[in-house]
């Protein structure tokens, strides 16, 4: 019985192996990537310098972001082939599916025949990803084949540029590195789980995170982001958000954007990204939309003691930036590549395979009955 409750319970709080990538609510802040807290890699650090950290296990010197960077640079184009699919998805396709497809598709193309290629697989779909999922976007929606080697310094820029087609400001692009780094790494949440299952069967990178994207796909894990924008983006004002929500409490609708299968009392995410969305905010003139969020929050903590996750003002951030709903968890997927695939390359440095067991709670044995007399 003590398993099926385990089970039941989606497996909270039992130890699934170890990692030394991240902490989440055990110190500091409650998150930390390979020891560095959460909230002084957002205030001082580069997105690209966290990807380096997450792959590579250190920080990386001057000289060595410089050339990283300049590596990513060059990694952003994409092969005709990976085009061509791209063109071929539907416009009303759901964004996380053309993710998945399109990390499948570089996999074909693109194939990791030995482990030790991984670091070069890895930097490739950092670069690559913000040029999957904006070129098939505009060419979808706006009918143009859009450039995707740009010249921008950072993997945030290059997604504003190509979606904007300008540079985006130095606030746009400082958002969108907190953002990134942020979303870099989580421990063993579900769709990391899923690249170290997939890992541990010693199968190729592009595999492991092509089943962490479908994992993300779900709306229990990804997709927070996008119904927190659609529920803030209807109210009015913050008096009209908070009548509505005593209403769906009352109701007991389910409210996205609140609470954490691990953290108790406060996101550390929320905290930092909720300043930038104030900010942002403030540079376009927005009197609504940040309000009513700000009285959700207070809402959600007043009635049921549920706090913010990462998810909630990320939506009003992305929005201000000019970011369509739908293609706010593909930003995540950007950033995330980061954390799945150092969690790969993690479960390959110790690997047994992972599989567990199950409780069995269908029919007691029986025997098999002839077709003719059923």
């Amino acid at each position: 019985m003590v398993d099926k409750a385990l089970g039941g319970a989606g497996l909270r709080g039992q130890v699934a192996g170890q990692t030394a990538l991240c902490t989440v609510g055990q110190t500091g802040s409650g998150l930390t990537y390979c020891g560095y807290d959460i909230s002084e890699l957002a205030e001082k650090a580069q997105f690209e310098e966290v990807s380096f950290l997450l792959s590579r296990g250190e920080l990386p010197t001057t000289t060595g972001l410089a050339d990283y960077k300049a590596k990513l640079k060059s990694l952003r184009g994409l092969p005709e082939a990976l085009k061509t699919v791209l063109e071929n998805i539907p416009k009303d396709a759901h964004p996380m599916d053309v993710m998945r497809t399109g990390c499948s598709m570089l996999g074909n193309l693109e194939m990791e025949n030995d482990f030790s290629e991984a670091n070069d697989a890895i930097d490739r779909m950092v670069a690559i990803f913000p040029s999957i999922i904006c070129y098939w976007y505009r060419f979808t929606h706006d009918g143009v084949r859009i450039e995707t080697q740009t010249d921008d310094d950072s993997v945030g820029a290059h997604f504003l540029t190509m979606l904007h087609d300008k540079a985006p400001s130095a606030l746009f692009e400082q958002v969108m590195n907190v953002s990134l780094i942020l979303y870099a790494e989580h421990e063993f949440n579900a769709s990391t789980f899923t690249g170290r299952v997939c890992a541990s069967t010693l199968s190729d990178i592009h595999s492991c995170v092509t089943g962490a994207i479908g994992t993300l796909r779900g709306p229990l894990h990804g997709g927070a982001n996008e119904a927190a924008m659609d529920l803030i983006e209807s109210f009015t004002s913050a008096d009209q958000a908070e009548d509505a929500l005593m209403g769906m409490l009352e109701r007991k609708d389910k409210i996205m954007g609140f609470g954490h299968a691990i953290y108790r009392e406060s996101d550390p995410r929320n905290v930092i990204i909720k300043k930038w969305s104030e900010k942002l905010a403030a540079e376009v003139g927005d009197d609504v939309l940040y309000p009513v969020s700000v009285r959700c929050e207070e809402v959600m903590w007043r009635e049921k003691k549920l706090f913010c996750n990462a998810d909630f003002f990320h939506a009003s951030a992305y929005h201000f930036m000019g970011i369509p709903t739908k293609l706010f968890t593909p930003i995540f997927v950007m950033s995330r590549v980061t954390g799945w695939t150092a969690h790969v390359k993690e479960q390959r440095a110790n690997n047994r395979i992972i599989r567990p067991s199950a409780d069995y709670t269908g029919p007691d044995a029986r025997s098999y009955t002839p077709i003719e007399s059923r």
